[in-house]
């Protein structure tokens, strides 16, 4: 996979994140796409460029407005690249900062695929029990579990697997498949079976059903500060492509 992404290879990777952690609302404007929703998922509620570079800070102040009339507060997903920097000096001007770096990480479909030969993780193509019941186990936020799963099962296009052992799921994931992409989301592990490599068996499962449809990349998104998760994407197969923050306002000025 050749890295930096294209302008096309960006676009569709925003769009398909759209789809998989599909908001209630949303709309482009002028190379943003804005999604709309009042739930605590940060890619469902967030504006996002369409490509790095070659954007006016002039759209900041219309985007912010849409927000506010849907009663939301407005949050920038941003890349941490030099062809916005104009529009971060911009959000600086307005009042924001960036907040919880993130990874968007890309790898070879077959890489994923073939980290794993066990066929126990099962896919549904729609939400089912046993994958829903894992985000909100026990040690998980029981608020942010439950918008997740509202987010997730809006999806288009994709996926649903778990993973379950002696009647108890222990492992979900989501993947969906769309703009020429594949990609995972909602990777979870009960607090109780970690460290067993049952993450790695459902990405392998979704992977593999990716080749099915004929779709050669994938990607994800992970917290820069989650050590144990960047851990399993590495072996995985999976190399940064770019960080970004999530710009909230803190103060007007």
């Amino acid at each position: 996979m050749d890295l930096p992404l294209t302008d096309d290879a960006i676009a569709r990777l925003e769009t398909s994140t759209r789809d998989a952690v599909a908001p209630p609302a949303h709309e482009t404007l002028d190379g943003w796409l804005l999604s709309y929703d009042a739930s605590t998922v940060g890619r469902a509620k967030s504006a996002v460029p369409l490509r790095h570079h070659s954007l006016s800070p002039a759209a900041l102040p219309d985007i912010c407005t849409r927000y506010a009339q849907r009663g939301l507060k407005p949050i920038f997903r941003l890349a941490d690249v030099a062809g916005l920097a104009d529009v971060q000096a911009e959000l600086r001007r307005l009042g924001f900062a960036p907040t919880q770096a993130t990874l968007v990480q890309v790898a070879p479909t077959a890489t994923v695929a073939g980290q794993s030969t066990s066929t126990a993780a099962t896919c549904s193509p729609t939400p089912t029990q046993h994958w829903a019941a894992v985000y909100t186990a026990p040690g998980f936020d029981p608020v942010d579990g439950q918008h997740r799963l509202q987010a997730l099962s809006r999806g288009q296009h994709g996926v649903y697997a778990s993973l379950v052992q002696d009647g108890q799921p222990l492992c979900a994931g989501t993947a969906v498949y769309s703009q020429g992409w594949a990609s995972l989301h909602g990777l979870r592990t009960a607090v109780n079976a970690r460290g067993q490599g049952l993450a790695a068996q459902l990405m392998a499962c979704l992977a593999q059903e990716a080749l099915r449809r004929g779709l050669t990349e994938t990607f994800l998104q992970v917290e820069a500060e989650n050590t144990a998760a960047l851990a399993l994407y590495q072996r995985a197969g999976f190399v940064t492509a770019w960080r970004y923050h999530y710009w909230r306002e803190f103060c007007v000025p």
